[in-house]
Order: C-alpha cells, then sequence, then structure tokens
C-alpha cells in the first residue's frame, strides 16, 4: 500500500522514488535497516492488495469528479490541521522562529483562509515548516530503529510508529465532539492523500522491487526531513563512487 502519514512531502518523494529506483543498495545496507523484512513484505503485500481495490479506486474517482480548485482547497484545509503539531514540535526542538511562524501560518489561514481552504500564509510569505514528534526525537538523539511497515499505515521507523499515538492525540479531529462529521473527514483526508500519491505511481511501475524502492525512498525521505532539507554527506557512498570511477 503506498499510503502514507501526511507528513510525507510528496514532491520529495517522487524524486526519491526515481532515485531508489535506479540505485542499488548493498544487501547488508539493507538488512541493517531493515531486519523484520521478511515481516515487512508481507504486510506490504497486503497494503497493496487492499489500496488496490479500495484506496486507489476511490482516488482515482476523486481526482475525476472533484474540480482542480476545490481539491487544493482540500488539500489546504488538512494540512492546516496539522500546523498545531508542527507549532509545538518547533518549539520543542528549539526553533522558537519556527514555532511562531507556524502558528502565524495557522492563524492566518484559519481565520482569513476560511479554515484553511486558501492558503494565505504563504501568499504573505510566511514560510511552512513542517515538525513531528518523531523528527523532534531524532533532534534529541533518539534513533530511527528499525524500519517497520504497519498495516494500513504503511512504511515508518520504529521510532515514529510507537509515536503514533501522539501524533493522533494531537490531531484537532481527534478531539471533535461530532463523530459523524469526524469520521467524514477522516475518509475525505484519507482519499485525499491517495489523490497527492497517485503522480509518484509511476515510478514504482518501472522499479524492479517495488518494496526496496517504497523503502529506501521512505527512508531518504525522513532523513531529509529529519535534518531540514540539508542531511550530512554519506561518506561511504562517495568512497564507493570514487573507487568505482
Amino acid at each position: 500500500m503506498i499510503l502514507m502519514k501526511p507528513r510525507f512531502q510528496i514532491a520529495g518523494l517522487m524524486v526519491l522514488l526515481g532515485l531508489s529506483a535506479c540505485s542499488s543498495i548493498p544487501a547488508d545496507e539493507r538488512t541493517a535497516s531493515d531486519p523484520w523484512e521478511p515481516m515487512n513484505r508481507s504486510v506490504y503485500g497486503v497494503n497493496m492488495a487492499i489500496d488496490k481495490v479500495t484506496t486507489r479506486p476511490l482516488a482515482t474517482g476523486y481526482r475525476k469528479i472533484m474540480p482542480g480548485p476545490a481539491r487544493k482547497g482540500i488539500s489546504n484545509f488538512f494540512s492546516n490541521l496539522g500546523a498545531p503539531r508542527s507549532i509545538i514540535n518547533n518549539f520543542l526542538q528549539g526553533k522558537p522562529r519556527h514555532g511562531f511562524s507556524e502558528f502565524g501560518r495557522f492563524l492566518f489561514n484559519s481565520t482569513i483562509g476560511i479554515g484553511g481552504l486558501f492558503d494565505v500564509a504563504t501568499a504573505n510569505g510566511i514560510e511552512e515548516h513542517r515538525e513531528d514528534f518523531g523528527q523532534t526525537l531524532a533532534v534529541w538523539g533518539v534513533p530511527d530503529g528499525p524500519y517497520v511497515m504497519l498495516p494500513f499505515l504503511g512504511p515508518q521507523t520504529l521510532r515514529d510508529a510507537i509515536l503514533s499515538p501522539v501524533d493522533i492525540f494531537v490531531d484537532p479531529l481527534f478531539h471533535y465532539d461530532n463523530t459523524s462529521v469526524r469520521d467524514k473527514l477522516y475518509v475525505l483526508r484519507l482519499i485525499d492523500l491517495r489523490y497527492r500519491l497517485l503522480a509518484a505511481e509511476k515510478f514504482l511501475e518501472n522499479s524492479k522491487d517495488k518494496y526496496v524502492t517504497t523503502r529506501e525512498s521512505y527512508l531518504q525521505n525522513r532523513e531529509y526531513e529529519v535534518y531540514d532539507g540539508d542531511p550530512p554527506e554519506d561518506d561511504d557512498f562517495f568512497d564507493e563512487f570514487l573507487e568505482e570511477d
């Protein structure tokens, strides 16, 4: 199943999927990051089968019947709901300037942007700084732990998987009392996320091993997020590259 948590940066995923599809990862390196590969592959297979008959058809239909501006507004709305989590984690990571920036974005988009349907903050030059609890623990020195493929939720590291209940608790939808409306919004958010991942599928189609491509792209993108877009250089990779030349 290609469904991933909303914190996944779609553009970054598309690029990394393309890179991973063309790369060869040494077996010992794969084992180090994915010691539970047999189990993870089984879960991945089940997720993909479920996705094929449920969320993907829904996302495809959603793209066909929902006008582009409406899809953009819905994506903005759910992105705005993630701002409280980013505000908290920016401050926890010692980034007060980014925390206040996220607070400003949330304030502007929730009011002038009509509940977040319009991203007026970005239009007015207020930058986005998305952070989550997994990134915060990484900044505090907690290691990723093994790669794990969760049923329905998709790829995560063990550190992030353990923190899933915390992410749920700070989600504004979790505290919305009207369960009928809340459940419908949960479904709509899932469809919106799956729709935004449709564009990345073409990279998987040409992959010899879709499981490995998904895993490596996720782990690379997660590192990119943790280091705010500036991950440390892999000296071993460059040493091997130079030796090959």
